[in-house]
């Protein structure tokens, strides 16, 4: 199906839910979401947001620089996850635990505002990794305008630029707890230390960036292949700076970017207990 098609669809679809609040993280699956529901809807369209340690401030200020601009009614809401049973030791269903809390109470906050939905930026792409949050989001009854529309992130992209919007070649971002490995304990000191390295190397003019963590003190940095050498032109700032986060041991991980790769270290009946 063509993308403008598809596009179409969407924003038929949106009009069909009548008012929704759409779970808006500044990247480039929800700005696009929140763009095109608010172009349909007007102001039966508000962005919910949500404030916690796993989320950079960098993203909440890009969050709300773009809901002032836009003209669109902004909600933040307070999601700790670290408060949430079980999250912080990390096991393979966390994303489910914490978009489990989240969609609820971004939920009641929609009903608060008489708004009849709640919509989440998931796309046609989202399908093929393991993403233990989608369950939450099927029992919870959120909508997914872009899987529903059926597009994937390279249309997306396509749409963004075409509507003028800034994220329309940002780079892809997720959670910062999805730098730990499953089982490793999530703390706020390690998240820190993890969102100052990312912003450094972001700093630096690296583009797509993952700092993993391993154990207490060992970053595992993950760049777009294209950037290895960069890696090593800056390698003493990198370190240096690193270290002054917390970090004791800097690796560059060869084979480069890729989404996520703490995913690899499980294996099927890992997932589907999960």
């Amino acid at each position: 199906m063509p993308t403008g098609e598809k596009y179409n669809n969407l924003k038929d679809y949106i009009r069909s839910l009548g008012s929704v609040a759409v779970a808006f993280s500044g990247g480039v699956d929800s700005t696009f979401l929140l763009k095109t529901a608010h172009d349909v809807l007007g102001d039966k369209c508000i962005a919910v947001t949500a404030r916690s340690a796993s989320f950079p401030k960098r993203e909440l200020h890009e969050a709300e620089d773009f809901c002032k601009k836009e003209g669109i009614r902004h909600f933040e809401v307070d999601s700790e996850e670290l408060s949430i049973p079980g999250f912080s030791h990390n096991p393979t269903n966390r994303c489910y635990l914490c978009k489990h809390e989240l969609f609820t109470e971004i939920l009641e906050l929609a009903r608060e505002n008489g708004i009849e939905s709640v919509a989440e930026g998931s796309n046609m792409d989202d399908n093929g990794d393991y993403r233990p949050g989608l369950q939450a989001v099927a029992e919870l009854g959120i909508k997914s305008p872009l899987r529903h529309a059926e597009l994937y992130k390279k249309e997306i992209r396509e749409l963004s630029k075409g509507l003028g919007l800034p994220t329309w070649n940002k780079q892809s971002f997720a959670c910062l707890s999805s730098r730990f490995v499953y089982g490793e304990e999530i703390t706020v000191p390690k998240l820190s230390m993890v969102e100052k390295a990312e912003q450094l190397l972001l700093d630096l003019g690296f583009h797509q960036v993952r700092v993993r963590i391993h154990g207490e003190n060992l970053a595992r940095i993950e760049v777009d292949e294209r950037d290895l050498d960069k890696v090593l032109k800056y390698r003493k700032k990198i370190t240096d700076d690193f270290k002054s986060y917390g970090f004791t041991y800097v690796t560059m991980d060869l084979t480069g970017y890729r989404t996520g790769s703490m995913n690899e270290t499980l294996d099927e009946a890992a997932k589907g207990n999960a």
